[in-house]
């Protein structure tokens, strides 16, 4: 069976890992972390980077530096992972769902400006399939109501939008290293702050509400707690297995673009003749080769063509069901229609994606499906 996922080792993870071990210091921000924080701000151009145990943790650290409370409005896509709302709803945000492009998963920027209250406190936008958003309409839009702009880039890593990394544009970001991404650590994120009203409140919140940082810097003589915040940050082990994979996050990229290029050069024919859509082509900058997906005419479609490949030995999957339609928040949406969220729910198919996959063979199975 081709798994739709395989984690890539760079051979060097178990090293660094054994190194941090000796180093005898495990428990978090040591050498290994700090080497990843360097490495982000430099090559990204964030103001501050700290890494998380999750990306999930590092929304939940956005909404707190956004201050967002009870009935204050946020607003989400539908098409996305649940941790996009539920980083907020846990603050008592009210989350207002966009529809997505009709052609692409990412929000309708255009669509936004509308749904925008007096009670919209932030904007929190998702880079699907690490293809940028429209940052300069939705970062307008934000500058003219003075609301925040966090952006999930989850899937996102190492691409642009017009000459600048995702995740350096909006007020926040947030990124995965989750077993199924380009880069990574097994669990764990990344917190990126470009705005500098945020810098020493987020170390803060990162250090369980404590101002530890500061002291290990020489800059208080004791700490305490001074605000709140939790453990988010990750063990030294999860830094060090990391920090193997950014050493060789050059030659990751490269091989996933190739098989990007394989898929999408080698399938045209065969999905104009189904009637199904290739995921379009970025700008070089824009692709990250996170993922290749197709979107079918129909959901019947979609089921027969992973049946297909199943039987034929090759994991395919749909992705994120709408949230405006799932059956915890359901009955909070303001039941306006997202039909295009709901047609990529429907239609949307993940094909594999890793470092050590041969394309080939997937297509080959895929063009043997004609329906």
């Amino acid at each position: 069976m081709i798994p739709f996922n395989k984690p890539y080792l760079t051979g060097k993870e178990t090293q660094y890992i054994e190194d941090a071990v000796k180093r005898g210091k495990i428990s978090g921000n040591g050498d290994y972390t700090k080497k990843c924080h360097d490495y982000f701000e430099t090559t990204f151009s964030f103001k501050k980077a700290l890494l998380t145990t999750s990306c999930t943790d590092a929304l939940e650290m956005c909404a707190i530096l956004a201050n967002i409370e009870q009935d204050d409005e946020v607003i989400i896509p539908s098409f996305t992972f649940v941790s996009t709302a539920l980083a907020f709803v846990r603050q008592g945000a009210k989350i207002v769902f966009a529809d997505s492009y009709k052609d692409n998963p990412n929000i309708d920027a255009d669509k936004i400006e509308a749904l925008i209250t007096s009670n919209t406190k932030a904007i929190v936008i998702v880079h699907y399939a690490g293809v940028p958003c429209d940052m300069d309409v939705i970062m307008n839009i934000a500058d003219k109501h003075n609301i925040l702009v966090i952006e999930d880039a989850a899937q996102a890593i190492c691409s642009k939008y017009k000459g600048k990394y995702l995740g350096s544009i909006g007020h926040m970001a947030a990124f995965s290293f989750h077993e199924t991404k380009n880069i990574i650590s097994g669990e764990g994120g990344l917190l990126a702050i470009n705005d500098e009203r945020f810098i020493n409140r987020s170390e803060i919140i990162w250090e369980k509400g404590t101002n530890r940082a500061e002291f290990f810097r020489g800059e208080v003589n004791k700490y305490g707690w001074v605000d709140t915040g939790s453990s988010f940050l990750p063990s030294e082990i999860i830094a060090a297995f990391l920090w193997a994979q950014i050493e060789n996050i050059k030659d990751i990229q490269n091989e996933r673009l190739k098989h990007w290029h394989y898929y999408h050069s080698n399938l045209q024919e065969w999905a104009n003749k189904n009637n199904i859509q290739l995921m379009p082509k970025p700008i070089t900058e824009s692709n990250n080769a996170h993922m290749f997906y197709l979107v079918c005419e129909s959901e019947n479609q979609r089921t027969s063509l992973i049946k297909h490949l199943k039987n034929n030995q090759v994991l395919a999957v749909f992705h994120y069901l709408s949230l405006h339609a799932s059956d915890y928040y359901k009955e909070n949406h303001d039941n306006r229609k997202l039909p295009n969220s709901d047609k990529f729910t429907d239609r949307l198919l993940r094909m594999p994606m890793f470092y050590e996959l041969k394309p080939e063979n997937v297509v080959h199975q895929l063009i043997t499906f004609n329906g």
